[in-house]
């Protein structure tokens, strides 16, 4: 839809012919006779009128007026309608990428694929339906960083997450610094309530904050803790030709505190999930979008794109035409060479 800032500027469309008819007209005197060059009498050029080049430079003047008019006028496009949330939750994401989640123990189909594989595929899934909230993600190991801040380009967060690859913070796990630099981001947060989503397979082995006090100080900031735990608790361990014979059953879990993550879900208001394949993992996810529903208090608002330099491109280019076509044949513009 088409629409303007500016719809006044219009009234200004008939001023020349107000100054035109206000303006008293020039006494000029010519002489009755003109004499044409010899050179294009000659010649085989065809000869405008003299009457129908100033209409024709009449018509480019208004046409180019009416142009710088339409440009004053501020039009723009107008767009769709598109819906966007008033105030959206502040949601963080904390992955861990220690050394632990290579393991292959998530089954997909016939398949088993690394830890850190099954869980892009579902929270990256997770991240496009949270429309509405504000996302950031943290990634830990041995040390925690922050991959995205909290933004509703929810593209851009689900884009880091696929690019983030096992090691880039270390080999060991630091869940109490992935808290603590999770509660750094939302404290400050307008709202009283604030989420963080904690994935891990393991138990806390470094960092300079424990658990347990990270878990408390997210409880005093009203900061809501969901653990999740991954990893199967049973798989088979092929022999060493390959085959069944001396196959192992092993838990490749066995170092999962899951403990510490209850415990920190209690203490913050939280819930804690055991997921121990893809299924489960997802369907943990569904639960979570049912505990912290997407704001649905959204507003709308239309697109607008800009159209003035069109109608100004335009007038610019017939200036440019008019002016190299009078300096060409040594005219000047007045009053009485535009006038109709």
């Amino acid at each position: 839809m088409l629409g303007f800032d500016y719809p006044w500027a219009a009234l200004l469309a008939p001023l020349p012919l107000f100054i035109y008819w206000l303006y008293p007209r020039a006494t000029q005197q010519q002489s009755a006779l003109r004499v044409p060059f010899f050179s294009r009498l000659s010649s085989n050029e065809v000869i405008v009128p003299r009457q129908v080049r100033r209409k024709i430079r009449f018509a480019t003047l208004l046409l180019g007026w009416l142009l710088l008019i339409a440009a004053a006028c501020g039009p723009h496009w107008i767009g769709d309608e598109i819906s966007l949330p008033a105030s959206g939750r502040d949601l963080m994401l904390a992955v861990d990428l220690s050394g632990s989640m290579q393991i292959r123990d998530m089954q997909i189909g016939n398949d088993h694929v690394q830890r850190i594989v099954a869980i892009k595929a579902v929270v990256d899934d997770f991240i496009k339906q949270r429309k509405g909230d504000r996302i950031g993600l943290i990634v830990f190991g041995t040390q925690a960083y922050v991959q995205a801040p909290l933004t509703f380009d929810l593209d851009t967060v689900g884009r880091f997450l696929r690019e983030a690859q096992i090691g880039f913070a270390g080999e060991e796990t630091a869940i109490g610094d992935a808290i603590g630099l999770a509660i750094k981001r939302l404290r400050d947060r307008p709202g009283d309530r604030h989420v963080l989503i904690l994935l891990t397979d393991g138990a806390s082995n470094a960092g300079t904050v424990t658990p347990e006090a990270a878990a408390k100080l997210a409880a005093e900031n009203h900061i809501v803790i969901y653990t999740i735990g991954i990893g199967a608790e049973e798989l088979i361990v092929p022999g060493p030709f390959g085959g069944n014979f001396g196959a192992q059953r092993v838990n490749p879990s066995q170092d999962l505190d899951e403990n510490a993550l209850k415990n920190i879900a209690d203490v913050t208001g939280g819930r804690y999930f055991r997921a121990r394949n893809p299924e489960e993992l997802a369907g943990i996810y569904r639960v979570l979008d049912g505990l912290e529903p997407v704001a649905d208090n959204a507003q709308t608002y239309r697109p607008q794109r800009a159209l003035f330099y069109w109608p100004l491109g335009i007038a610019l280019l017939l200036s440019l035409i008019a002016a190299a076509r009078a300096a060409l044949r040594g005219e000047k513009f007045t009053a009485s060479t535009v006038a109709p």
